[in-house]
């Protein structure tokens, strides 16, 4: 079985592609094809060993996929051979194939295709999840969207559009902000004048919540984007973590509140994952949600894919094709 294998912890020089011996499932598991496995910023804080990360060599990386079931150990109901799936927060997904706890399974239904199921599901849960409970949008909310041409962004800017949200999304580049605009993002900025942008378009009022997903470039800018009581949405830390700051800045603002949620507590249920995800894949069917495919890399050049990723030179979501 083809593998992508970290062995120690550095660049991407250290993703290697190595035959591994195949895999078998154990009780409870499936054996899963993989046709494509979704690559994440999470995927390169591992590698780098960035905390929590520092002791788990030799891994295979990649925690996200989409697949056609292969086989199956006991005790696994509900699953055959030739059932499509996908999963989000299963190890070893750089693979040719993985073995995945049943209950980490998502039927993909038909009429979604493989490469966009891999392509949607972790992404579009968080966009999910951020969206509609760590701050529900409401009908007129004004929400600012960081790196609105990301594969996280570009799904949250549409499902903030769903829930009758207005969107201030912000972009490195003029294609970037065309992406966002496509999307329906409603108003455009870049990282250096978004608080303007948005203190502007609210008529001083500023935005109800920040999603941010750039971390320790964007927070300062943020925090004075937000009206009294606003939310500091920190999901992600793309330009590296944001440092120690006194909390007393929240009340000079108004009151904000801030929170570092995480996809984990939000799908800690089967039945919070199958629903969140058949929302997802209903909005597929029916044209509501759009879902960019950024790039496309073979398995074996997943340092590629990740160096492409790390230089933020990318839109949408990139995926690996074992």
């Amino acid at each position: 079985m083809r593998a992508i294998v970290v062995r120690r912890h550095g660049g991407p020089e250290v993703l290697q592609g190595t035959d591994l011996p195949d895999l078998r499932p154990g009780a409870g598991q499936l054996l899963v094809d993989v046709a494509a496995a979704g690559v994440n910023f999470m995927d390169i804080y591992q590698r780098e060993g960035r905390p929590p990360y520092a002791d788990d060599l030799p891994y295979v990386p990649g925690g996200e996929g989409a697949g056609t079931v292969a086989g199956a150990g006991p005790d696994v109901p509900g699953f055959a051979v030739g059932d499509r799936v996908a999963w989000t927060g299963v190890p070893g997904s750089y693979a040719a194939q993985v073995v995945l706890p049943a209950g980490r399974a998502v039927p993909v239904p038909d009429g979604v295709d493989l490469r966009v199921a891999a392509a949607v599901l972790l992404q579009g849960l968080t966009a999910h999840y951020l969206s509609s409970d760590t701050f529900a949008v409401r009908d007129g909310d004004p929400v600012v969207v960081h790196a609105a041409a990301g594969g996280v962004g570009l799904l949250l800017t549409q499902m903030v559009k769903m829930r009758g949200g207005t969107v201030i999304a912000t972009a490195s580049t003029t294609a970037k902000a065309a992406l966002a605009r496509q999307a329906g993002a409603d108003h455009l900025a870049g990282y250096d004048d978004f608080a303007a942008v948005t203190r502007q378009v609210t008529g001083g009022a500023r935005a109800a919540a920040v999603y941010d997903g750039v971390g320790k470039a964007t927070f300062d800018g943020s925090l004075s984007a937000l009206r009294p009581r606003g939310y500091m949405v920190l999901y992600g830390a793309a330009s590296g973590p944001v440092p120690p700051f006194e909390l007393q800045r929240l009340a000079a603002g108004g009151s904000l509140f801030i929170t570092r949620p995480t996809l984990g507590s939000y799908i800690a249920s089967r039945d919070e994952l199958l629903g969140r995800a058949g929302d997802l894949f209903a909005w597929i069917r029916h044209g509501r949600l759009s879902v960019r495919i950024g790039g496309t890399y073979p398995l074996d050049e997943a340092a590629r894919a990740h160096q492409d990723l790390g230089s933020r030179r990318t839109t949408g979501k990139l995926i690996l094709l074992p």
